[in-house]
Order: C-alpha cells, then sequence, then structure tokens
C-alpha cells in the first residue's frame, strides 16, 4: 500500500464503500420483494425474511419511544469518524485496518437505514435447534449484511490483538 497518509486511506474507504453499497442493494431488493415478515425458507437452516429492527444488535432498545433512532444514529456516525481517522493513522497495519473497515462500511451502512427508513432493515434468518435454548424456535436474530461486516471485524480485531500480544512476547 501507499505511504502517504491520504494514500493508504483510499483503499480503505472504497472497500467500506463497496460494503455499504452491497448491504443497501440487499436491503432495496429485500424492502421491494418481501412484505413485512414474509418468509422465503432457502434450506432447512437458512432463510430470507423481511424485519425491521428500531434498535440495535439483538433488538437492544428496539421497544424504546423513537429517541433510540437517533441515539444509534449518532453512534454510528461517531464510530464512523473515530473509525476513519484510525485508518488514516494505521492503514498500513492490513489486519487492523481490515477489521476497522468492515466495521466501518457496517456501520454506515446501518446508520443508511436509520437515516431513511428510521429502522435497520434485517432479512438473514438462520435456524439451529441447539440454538432452542437460547432463542425461541432456534431462530438466531435476523440480521444484514451490514451486521455481518461489523461482526467479522469485531473477529479480526480480537484476532488482530492477540497476534500482537503474542509478538511482543
Amino acid at each position: 500500500m501507499p505511504s502517504s497518509p491520504r494514500a493508504r486511506l483510499l483503499p480503505w474507504l472504497l472497500i467500506a464503500l463497496a460494503i455499504v453499497i452491497a448491504d443497501q442493494l440487499t436491503k432495496t431488493y429485500i424492502v421491494e420483494r418481501f412484505a413485512y415478515g414474509q418468509v422465503q425458507v432457502v434450506t432447512s437452516f437458512f432463510n430470507l425474511t423481511r424485519h425491521h429492527n428500531p434498535g440495535a444488535a439483538f433488538s437492544f432498545l428496539a421497544g424504546a419511544s423513537g429517541w433510540q433512532r437517533w441515539f444509534f444514529t449518532g453512534i454510528g456516525v461517531v464510530a464512523a469518524i473515530f473509525i476513519v481517522w484510525m485508518l488514516r493513522s494505521h492503514g498500513q497495519q492490513r489486519l487492523f485496518a481490515w477489521a476497522l473497515t468492515l466495521i466501518l462500511g457496517g456501520a454506515v451502512g446501518n446508520v443508511v437505514d436509520r437515516l431513511i427508513h428510521g429502522y435497520v432493515v434485517d432479512f438473514l434468518q438462520l435456524r439451529f435447534s441447539l440454538l432452542e435454548p437460547i432463542f425461541h424456535g432456534g431462530f438466531f436474530p435476523t440480521f444484514n449484511i451490514a451486521d455481518s461486516a461489523i461482526t467479522l471485524g469485531a473477529v479480526l480485531l480480537i484476532l488482530d490483538e492477540i497476534l500482537r500480544v503474542r509478538r511482543t512476547r
């Protein structure tokens, strides 16, 4: 990767933009073709469906009176600014930058939903019988591409930290 901070930042921002575009295109597809709550079974453990989440992960604060829309939008914007700053400073650290980029793309994708709809559109539904004691019917909470990017980014952040600690020993 190029060495100037601006040159190091651009590829990561383009990847984050690709995540936002993929996220928004898939959500638009679902909104245009599925009624709220409609389910299309794809496999015995995977469905496409349409759900709206006015809260955060696992529908945290979904039942609040509406203030959570702006609260989570604000958190997303602040996180995006902080991540861009971190990418500008650490864009040469590939694993760390990948993690931040995935989180950035996912956060912006969900912020776009909150601004447009007032909620996040979720459509990926997984069901595993071993989840039945935790989740009703074994259905993991419905999620989307942005959520997947954020989750993968968090996993990569943890991996990056584990590897960093091992290198310092």
